[in-house]
């Protein structure tokens, strides 16, 4: 069952508007006159060693098994042009590869006497002789730049390096022992579910159960993730002082939101590869909107600005980082009741955190102190004790989030790994994790008083499970009442 759809021969199709010359005499004329291209062969980046070691690590589990790990091709947007390309997930971790790795890549783990071998295979740069090279929009070096060769990727990766023609002998040889990431490359999945049926296995459920192990694999962070993290978390706070110097702008804008958004967004393509999530400008009773990313309200003196933002660094890690700034550079009294009721809560869950616990005591100490704070402003019907009970939670009106969520190469990280080792998973040195709580008073909210309605008020770090207790790695970032103002003052 060769497969014809990996190595394609021509762009998508734009015939009816095409003017790229194709005779012969043009070909052979632009396949002819140019220097000769000396082939530097990288040295192996920092992180394939660490990819290495992942790939061990799976290796052990799935032993005699054969592992598909696609990047995933690039995805369009809009008839012929596609969203910024970005690998899937699990091949970065696997791979190393991260914003330079080429669309349609795939990871192939074959099993040995030693474990298993991996090579990466992947569309691999054309010849001057060919038309590819000035014909092609998607994969021309005239569009879109120069691509690695296979030995250049090898060097790099440490990695053996195949053109993606030869791939198709890997789907020929599907068999029951076969397992994927299907969710890497929808077109690949299909092939190897058609080569699956042709050979009458199903090991559908062995996919899932890959998918997830290497989600939980990534739970607990490795010398290189966690000084990415540093460097991601340190790029944010540099967008953050961005957005601050830029108020002025910014509040004298109709659509302020869309400045702070392209103000910090330019910091992460300057810092980084991009941002890694939407970007969360929510100002006024927009921060009342947990997910409010259309960002096209003003930003008015006197109102609250809730900032939820993060920069994906080139190794595809990123920052999570919420900060809640008084626009005018002052708190006012009811604001700063509100804000410093959040911190506390982030603050008494952030003590807590060792090695140990586990993980959704966090979410609890932080309702705890919102429970408190919301009984004695006069909230709830019943007591914070009451309140607190599974079959009540009153308090949780004005906070239906949860506390923290896993942070790495995904905003959200581990996100398939089973719940009795997220959840109800028992804290490790080396997790990574947010703690953001937050409260939000929504503008028709009939439960509180006029002044609370329209302010959301959210503090998010990063976290860092040490060998005894944990790092708050953003810390350098302001967070108390004070520090925001004096930083705004700056």
């Amino acid at each position: 069952m060769a497969n014809t759809d990996l190595a394609p021969e021509a762009p998508r199709p734009n015939s009816n508007r095409s003017t790229t010359p194709g005779s012969d005499t043009f070909t052979a004329y632009i396949s002819s006159g140019w220097a000769a291209q000396e082939e530097h062969l990288p040295s192996p980046r920092e992180q394939a060693s660490f990819a290495a070691a992942r790939r061990k690590l799976i290796s052990a589990k799935y032993s005699g098994k054969r592992l598909i790990v696609p990047a995933g091709a690039a995805k369009v947007r809009s008839n012929d042009t596609d969203y910024p390309y970005r690998a899937h997930s699990a091949f970065s971790y696997l791979t190393g590869w991260g914003s330079d790795s080429e669309p349609g890549a795939v990871l192939v783990m074959e099993p040995s006497v030693t474990g298993h071998t991996a090579t990466v295979y992947f569309r691999e740069r054309a010849g001057r002789d060919s038309d590819e090279f000035y014909a092609n929009p998607e994969i021309g070096e005239f569009w879109i730049g120069t691509r690695p060769s296979l030995a250049q990727v090898a060097s790099d990766l440490v990695l053996d390096a195949r053109g993606i023609a030869e791939f198709a002998a890997v789907l020929e040889a599907i068999d029951g022992d076969t397992l994927m990431v299907r969710e890497g490359d929808r077109d690949i999945a299909e092939q190897v579910l058609a080569r699956r049926r042709f050979a009458a296995v199903d090991v559908a459920e062995g996919d899932d159960d890959l998918s997830r192990d290497l989600s939980e694999l990534r739970l607990i962070k490795d010398s290189y993730e966690i000084e990415q993290m540093r460097l991601a978390v340190e790029a944010t706070r540099t967008g953050f002082d961005d957005v601050i110097a830029d108020l002025p702008a910014i509040m004298a804008h109709p659509r302020g939101e869309r400045l702070v958004e392209g103000t910090f967004n330019r910091r992460a393509r300057a810092g980084g590869n991009t941002v890694g999530y939407d970007t969360i400008a929510a100002s006024g009773a927009h921060a009342c909107i947990l997910h409010w990313t259309r960002n096209d309200g003003p930003v008015r003196d006197g109102d609250l600005i809730l900032l939820d933002a993060g920069i994906e660094l080139d190794s595809y890690y990123t920052a999570d980082i919420t900060r809640t700034l008084p626009v005018s550079g002052t708190f006012s009294p009811v604001q700063r009741q509100i804000y410093e009721a959040v911190r506390e809560a982030a603050d008494a869950a952030f003590a807590i955190v060792r090695p140990g616990i586990r993980f959704r005591e966090i979410h609890a100490e932080a309702m705890r102190v919102i429970a408190q704070k919301t009984a004695e402003w006069g909230l709830l019907p019943v007591s914070a004790e009451e309140s607190l009970q599974p079959n009540q939670q009153y308090h949780r009106r004005y906070m239906v989030h949860g506390t923290s969520h896993h942070l790495g190469i995904d905003v959200h990280d581990c996100a398939q790994a089973r719940r009795d080792l997220y959840l109800d998973g028992i804290l490790e040195a080396g997790m990574v994790f947010t703690i953001e709580p937050g409260l939000y008073f929504q503008p028709d909210d009939l439960t509180v008083p006029a002044q609370f309605r329209g302010i959301g008020v959210r503090i998010e770090d990063d976290i860092l499970v040490t060998t005894d207790g944990a790092e708050n790695l953003s810390i350098g970032i302001p967070r108390t009442a004070d520090d925001v103002e004096a930083w705004l003052r700056s």
